[in-house]
C-alpha cells in the first residue's frame, strides 16, 4: 500500500473514530446532564433519549463497521502472521486492541438488546412506571459509561501502534 493509500485508509479511520468515540462523549457528558435541566420528567428524558439514540445508531453503527473494516486492513499483515502478534509489542498491542473491540461491540449489542423495540414502544406510549424506567435508565448509564471507557481505552492503544510502541 502507499504512503497515500495508507493516509487516505487512516483518515477514514479516524473520522469513523470521531463520530463513535465524539458522539458518545457527546451523549454522555454534555446531552445526558442537559436533559435534566430540560424536563423533570424522567419518563420524558428516556422519550427523549431514545429519539437521539435510534438517530445517532445511524450514524455511530455505520462508523463502527468502518472502524472495524478499515482497522483490520490495517493490520492484515500482521494478522496473517500469527508469531508476529505474540513476538512483538505491536503485536501484543494490537492483539489488546482486537479484544478490547470485541469486548465493546458485545456490551454494544447488550445496550441494544436492553432498549429492544418494544421497551421503546412502552416507554414512548407511556407505559412503563417509574421504577421500570429508573431500572432500565441505570443499566443503560452503565453499559453507556463501559462503552466510553471501552473506546476511549481502543484509542490509547490505537495511538501506542501509531507510534510504534
Amino acid at each position: 500500500m502507499s504512503a497515500l493509500e495508507q493516509a487516505i485508509l487512516t483518515w477514514i479511520h479516524l473520522i469513523a473514530a470521531s463520530i463513535w468515540v465524539g458522539g458518545s462523549l457527546f451523549i454522555g457528558i454534555v446531552f445526558s446532564p442537559l436533559l435534566k435541566t430540560m424536563t423533570d420528567s424522567l419518563q420524558e428524558r428516556m422519550q427523549i433519549m431514545i429519539r437521539v439514540g435510534r438517530r445517532f445508531n445511524k450514524v455511530a453503527v455505520p462508523s463502527l463497521i468502518i472502524l472495524m473494516a478499515t482497522g483490520l486492513y490495517s493490520s492484515h499483515m500482521l494478522l496473517g502472521k500469527p508469531e508476529l502478534l505474540f513476538a512483538t509489542s505491536y503485536g501484543i498491542f494490537l492483539l489488546t486492541k482486537i479484544i478490547l473491540v470485541i469486548a465493546l461491540i458485545i456490551i454494544y449489542v447488550i445496550h441494544v438488546r436492553v432498549i429492544r423495540k418494544d421497551i421503546e414502544d412502552q416507554i414512548m406510549e407511556n407505559k412503563m412506571s417509574d421504577i421500570q424506567i429508573r431500572k432500565l435508565r441505570k443499566k443503560i448509564i452503565i453499559l453507556g459509561e463501559i462503552t466510553v471507557f471501552l473506546s476511549i481505552a481502543i484509542l490509547f492503544f490505537a495511538s501506542l501502534l501509531d507510534a510504534g510502541v
